[in-house]
Order: structure tokens, then sequence, then C-alpha cells
């Protein structure tokens, strides 16, 4: 249906309803904008919450647990849906609500073209009306008056005591205001004749037009939300594919869990290489009591022992200062663990993290020398290129470089055999360990062993009863260098290291230097501290002097699943 002719009559309400379209759209318009803030807000509150709990250490000191590895999976895909959720506001910015508003502006000035041609075509058609009610008014004026001469005419005439000059007089006026009236009705006339043709053009022609622009343009406002509104749809299903794929992303993440293989690398990165602590000895207190049959008391010397005792063996000495008497804090499975400095040969951690540190030491040095060489060779060849053709460069500019490149591939390989034979040591003293426990098992198992004053366990039955011949021993290490941080945890509480071996001496040592301890031939000492790879071992004699001595000069038992070995959580 056409507003001109069905609403030719209704340009005021016209005007308000394309007043109110415009109004509409603009409100949508404000909308989008308010939705589009909020998906802005909302991607950038996920890229604060992902920034927040992604991780700040470098990638070495990263976990590598599948449940850590997929979270961090999740938080990328999350970042990711962000980013669509950015993509979205940005479509609704540019697609939606930017082109609305170019769009509210058109229309404000179509709408105002469109009022100012339909007020002139008003003020026109009132304009013809005015000058046909002038006209009119003049006629009705102008008949009028030759009504009054008519009847002035007429008296004078029938009076008889009028004047011929006056009849006459008279006569002349009522002509010319017949004249008059005739005039004035000819130009009534004509403008009406002309206001009734403007007013049939102003409603049958201009007024229809103007108002199918209002409604061609109401319709085009209309078709525009239509479009926007798709427009706003479609920027949310455009993402959708990808946003699936962030869903499908975190939900394979999760599948990615695996409990298995995260026991597996807390077992790997939290392994030591030691044994499980062992059983303490039996110390017994009784020994320096007199004890007969007769006092009716019981007596609580292990059977062992009493049976040596009737031998007339000594029985074991008690260790005044032996753990089992000050364990306070020294429990370190589930207490207070011990500083260790962090060391270049990482001496400092458990055998096999430390076989671990130091084979990835090597692999990146490796890598770095991999790298020079690789500089190296370019180098040469860039060198080749000049020599050959020297307008391309002077090929002793390159010497420095290569002679730097060559120093530090020199100095690498220093590195990575420096950090091998540390490696090596590792695992050869794994390996010995490894048999010195199995020996110990032996002889600890034995029938035909016994035990020692101290402790230990051995074969032989002539070491008691023959005076040990003195034997030449082997060339001492050099001095031992023990941190001075290295004990600072367990000083703190005054408590003596533990037991962790027994020894028993090959040869004689003076203990000349600072730190040492003197020890005779076949004396047997306690085992607190194993060599560290300087050649030197840490040793308790049983009056609780303690010091160094040459690892070479004596023969270890190390107590299997002895309560002292250091448990590293």
């Amino acid at each position: 249906m056409s507003w001109g002719t069905e609403l030719w009559d209704q340009f005021d309400n016209l005007d308000k309803h394309t007043q109110w379209g415009i109004d509409f759209l603009e409100r949508y318009a404000k909308f989008v904008k308010e939705r589009l803030d909020v998906e802005q807000n909302y991607a950038k509150q996920l890229r604060n919450l992902v920034k927040k709990y992604c991780p700040k250490r470098s990638k070495d000191e990263e976990p590598r647990f599948t449940s850590c590895l997929s979270f961090y999976s999740i938080l990328n895909e999350l970042n990711d849906y962000a980013g669509q959720r950015e993509v979205v506001a940005e479509e609704m910015a540019h697609r939606v609500y930017g082109e609305l508003m170019r769009y509210s502006q058109d229309l404000k000035a179509e709408r105002k073209h469109h009022l100012q041609e339909c007020r002139k075509a008003q003020q026109h058609l009132d304009q013809c009306w005015k000058q046909m009610d002038n006209s009119k008014r003049k006629f009705e004026r102008e008949c009028k008056e030759a009504e009054k001469s008519q009847i002035g005419y007429d008296r004078l005439d029938n009076d008889i005591n009028a004047t011929k000059s006056e009849v006459e007089k008279a006569k002349a006026q009522f002509y010319l205001r017949t004249h008059m009236a005739d005039e004035s009705k000819n130009e009534y006339a004509a403008q009406l004749q002309n206001f009734n043709a403007e007013q049939w053009k102003h409603f049958n022609n201009s007024i229809p037009h103007i108002f199918k622009n209002l409604q061609d343009m109401d319709e085009r406002r209309t078709v525009k939300l239509g479009e926007t509104y798709r427009s706003f749809a479609e920027a949310e299903r455009r993402v959708i594919p990808i946003i699936s794929k962030c869903l499908e992303g975190m939900v394979s993440a999760a599948k990615a869990v695996d409990e298995r293989r995260d026991s597996a690398l807390v077992v790997e990165s939290f392994k030591s290489g030691f044994e499980p602590p062992g059983d303490f000895p039996f110390e017994d207190f009784s020994q320096n009591l007199s004890r007969t049959g007769s006092d009716g008391t019981i007596s609580n010397t292990p059977k062992g022992d009493r049976d040596r005792e009737k031998d007339g063996a000594p029985g074991p000495r008690s260790d005044p200062k032996h753990p089992m008497s000050r364990t306070k804090n020294k429990l370190w499975l589930f207490g207070k663990k011990p500083k260790a400095p962090s060391l270049e040969d990482f001496s400092h951690l458990p055998p096999e993290q430390r076989r671990k540190r130091l084979q990835q030491r090597i692999d990146e040095l490796n890598k770095e020398l991999q790298k020079e060489m690789d500089q190296r060779d370019a180098l040469n060849k860039m060198k080749d290129v000049y020599e050959k053709n020297p307008q391309m460069g002077d090929p002793s500019s390159l010497q420095p470089k290569i002679s730097e490149t060559i120093c530090n591939m020199e100095k690498l390989r220093s590195e990575i055999h420096k950090n091998e034979t540390w490696l090596s040591e590792v695992e050869g003293k794994q390996s010995s360990r490894g048999d010195r426990r199995h020996s110990a098992d032996n002889h600890h198992h034995a029938p035909q062993g016994r035990e020692s004053p101290e402790g230990s366990y051995t074969d032989d039955t002539s070491q008691e009863h023959h005076t040990p011949h003195h034997r030449a021993g082997p060339p001492k290490p050099g001095p031992p260098n023990p941190d001075p941080h290295e004990f600072d945890d367990e000083f703190d509480d005054d408590d003596p290291l533990p037991v962790i071996g027994h020894c028993k001496a090959l040869y004689s040592f003076d203990g000349q230097n600072e730190g040492t301890l003197v020890m005779a031939e076949d004396e047997v000492l306690y085992i607190i501290e194993e060599d560290k790879g300087d050649g030197w071992t840490r040793a308790r004699k049983q009056s609780g002097e303690e010091g160094y001595v040459p690892t070479s000069y004596v023969e270890i038992t190390m107590e299997k699943n002895s309560k002292g070995a250091v448990t590293y959580i």
C-alpha cells in the first residue's frame, strides 16, 4: 500500500513515525555497542585469567606431568577461545554497529530532505489559497460597495428635489463600483481556478511523491535492520567451528591425562638412588654391670653377645654418639631436609639426580658445540669465497671471528670432557656401591662370620689373635676441601651425623692436614659421609673424634638400609 494515496492527510503522523524509526535503529545500534563491549570485556578477562594461571617459570623448570601439561593445553585453548570472542566483537563493531551508525546519519539527512520538500509544497499551496482568499474578500467588498452606490443612485433618481448633477454624480459612482466589482469577480475566479489546480497537483502529485520517498526510506531502514540482525548472528556463527576446535582441544587435553605416566615421572624426578634406611643395631649399655645367676635378674644381653662372652670375646662397644641416642631432626623422610650448596658437579644431589643433571648439561653443551661448529664451517666457507673473489670482502677480516669460534669450541669440549668425567664417576660409584652392598649382604649372612667389636662383619677369624703386619699405603689424595656450608643444617641442633657404615684401616695414616683424622692400621672407624669423588671419606672414631681419611686407605662396609642414609624429598 502506498502512503501517498492512503495517508495523504497524515503528514504529522508520518513525521513522527519516521523519527521513531531512526530512533529505534539507533537504539539497536546502542544495544550492539553494549553487546560488543561485553564480548571485549569477556575476552579481556579470559586473557587475564589465562595469564594469571600460565606458568611464569622457564621451560626447564616446568613440570612434565600429564595433568599439568593438559592444564596448560586447556589454558592455550582458552586463550584461543578468548581470541575468537575478540573476533566476534570486531565483527559486530565493523559489520553491525559501524554500519548502523553510518546508515543512521544517511537516514537523518534523507528524512530531513523529504520533510523539507513536503513543507515547501504545503507552503506553496497555502500561498495559493491565501491569494485566492484575498481576491475573494476583495470581490465581496467590491460587490457590497456596488450595492451601496446603486441604492444611493436609485434614491436620488426618485427624489424630485435632487438636482440633475447630483443624480449624474450618483449614477457615475454606481457605474464605477459595478465595474470594479466585475474586475474583482474575474480576479477571484482566476485565483480560485489557480488554487484548485495547485491543490489537485499538491494532493495528487507532490504529496504522493514525497510520501512515497518517505515510505521507501522507511522500508530500506527496515531491510537494513534485518540485514544487521543477520550479521549479528553471523558474527557468532562464523567463529563456531574454531570455538568447537578449541573445545575439542580441551577434551583431548583431558583425555591425555595419564596417571601412570605421572607416577613414573614422580619416580624419575625424585629418585635418589639410595637404599631405604635399615634397622638400628642393638646397643647394650649393661656391659659394665656385674651380673650373677643368683641375683635373680634376667640378663638383657642378646643371645649372640652372651655366647661371645662365654667364649671370652668382648661384646660390642656402644657408640656414645650413635644417632640412636640423638635422632632429633635426622629422620629426613618426614623431617628437615639437609641444606646442600649448589655445586658445579652437582655433588650435593643424590646419585640418580646428579646423573640426570650431568647428562642434561652434557646434552646442552653438545648442542652449543654443534652450533659453534656450524658457525665455524660457515665462516670458513665465507673466507674461501672472499679468497676466490676479493671484491666481495677481505678474508682476513673473518679470522678474529674464526679464532673466537675455535676458542669457544675448545672451551665447550673441555666442559664436556669434565662433565663426562663426573658422569662416569657417578655411574661407576653407583655400580661399585651396588657391588659393595651385595658383598656386605653376603658377609652379613655368612654362617662362619662373626661380629667385630665395632659391629662390622668379617670372615677373618685371626684378626683378634694376631698382630697385623704393617703395609705401605697407596699414594695419598690431595687434602680434603669440604664445603664450609655443607653441614650448616646438621650443626644447627648439635646432632652428630648418622653412621652409614664401617671401615677398617688397611694402612696407618698420620693425619697431618687440617680436618684429617689419625688412624692406625686395622683400626675400625664409623663412616658418616661417603667419598664425594675427591678421594676422602669422612669417618668418626669410637672416641667421637671426626675427620677425613683417604678412601684408598680403608676397606669400607656400608650398612644395608642404614638409618642414617639421607633420603631426599
